[in-house]
């Protein structure tokens, strides 16, 4: 079988349709203007952003910094799922921000409690829904649908977290059974999620990079031309970036902390029942729109993932920062940097950072 991806079989299974050489990347700017014509974002992929090698130093260092931390809310959410789910859940991550974090949280289950947990991941897209194909093929794997739990890196503002409630509504109308519409993330900094990690608004190393941290998989692709009825949502791998890809030894690296953190993980779960959804980032996200005139929320991404998102992969009109001192910010700063973006502090109730997408009418 052709190589998808460099994560392994025995840590996820793509239900993803390879377009690698059906597909051709465009440019941030190209992409922009599209979009703001009317393309939908999930009918193109970008060129992959090559980081300088300042930003990848920053990236390895932010790792190192950040492991205990990010293996104590790896543990912390897995815990949670497994409670949910009476210690038999169906982990079903969303590509691709949700890929490695679903792999930490089996290996996570697998290491401590020696159950190997099916793991897959599918696409679900703005607008446009979850892959409907994709979830009857688990269905059909005999996996009950009430014990699939969907699984992403962070929340931004629930946009997704939304997404997947309107899918499940879809799912139960068309399988008739029931689906569980809560979202695991790693980090939920403004409670959009009822099963997160940790709440802090910091840097999950998986959100600096592109694909050479997502096992060197494209964002995914929905469109006509690519994508038949029958078929998968479409993603691209980029076989060629093999050299500089980090995906393994960021798992590898998060993984060998888990050990030094169950003391922790299980005094944080120990009279856990569930997470209350309250969407304190609400606040911020109106007071940015009124603040810079922005007719649609689309354009705002709060939030430290979303943030590095819109200088990764996106044309930013403005970053905006609690502090611009903040260290927790650096690889913002320094991206903002690369790329001649303004920098201006904010006063956010909720969030640490957040990315403006420019309007391509203001060119």
């Amino acid at each position: 079988m052709k190589e998808f991806s460099t994560y392994s079989k025995e840590d996820v299974i793509f239900l993803l349709k390879d377009i690698s050489n059906m597909i051709v990347e465009e440019d941030n700017l190209t992409r922009e203007r599209k979009i703001q014509s009317g393309t939908h974002y999930s009918e193109m992929i970008p060129v992959e952003y090559q980081v300088s090698d300042e930003y990848l130093t920053l990236y390895r260092e932010k790792l190192k910094e950040n492991k205990e931390k990010l293996a104590f809310a790896i543990g912390v959410m897995s815990e949670k799922i497994l409670k949910r789910h009476n210690q038999n859940p169906i982990l079903v991550s969303l590509a691709r921000a949700g890929t490695p974090i679903g792999i930490l949280a089996k290996r996570y289950i697998k290491q401590r409690y020696n159950i190997d947990l099916p793991h897959y991941t599918i696409s679900i897209i703005r607008d446009r829904g979850i892959d409907i194909n994709a979830i009857k093929y688990i269905i059909n794997k005999h996996h009950n649908s009430q014990n699939i739990q969907f699984i992403d890196g962070w929340t931004g503002k629930g946009t997704i977290a939304n997404e997947l409630k309107k899918a499940c509504i879809e799912l139960e109308n068309t399988f008739n059974t029931e689906f569980d519409p809560s979202l695991a993330v790693l980090a939920d900094p403004c409670g959009y999620s009822n099963i997160y990690g940790i709440r802090d608004d910091f840097l999950i190393p998986s959100a600096c990079l592109n694909s050479t941290v997502s096992g060197l998989i494209s964002r995914t692709v929905l469109r006509d031309d690519l994508i038949g009825q029958d078929d998968f949502h479409g993603a691209k791998y980029y076989s060629e970036l093999k050299k500089v890809d980090e995906s393994n030894n960021y798992i590898d690296t998060i993984q060998s902390c888990f050990k030094g953190q169950y003391k922790n993980i299980d005094r944080e779960i120990e009279n856990w029942t569930e997470d209350k959804i309250t969407q304190i980032g609400n606040d911020d996200v109106e007071n940015i729109k009124d603040k810079y005139d922005i007719d649609d929320i689309n354009f705002i991404k709060p939030g430290v993932g979303e943030t590095t998102r819109v200088l990764l992969r996106r044309v930013p009109y403005k970053i905006l920062v609690d502090d611009i001192n903040n260290k927790k910010l650096k690889h913002i700063l320094v991206l903002a940097k690369e790329k001649n973006v303004k920098v201006e502090e904010f006063k956010f109730k909720a969030y640490s950072c957040c990315g403006i997408i420019k309007q391509m009418k203001d060119i």
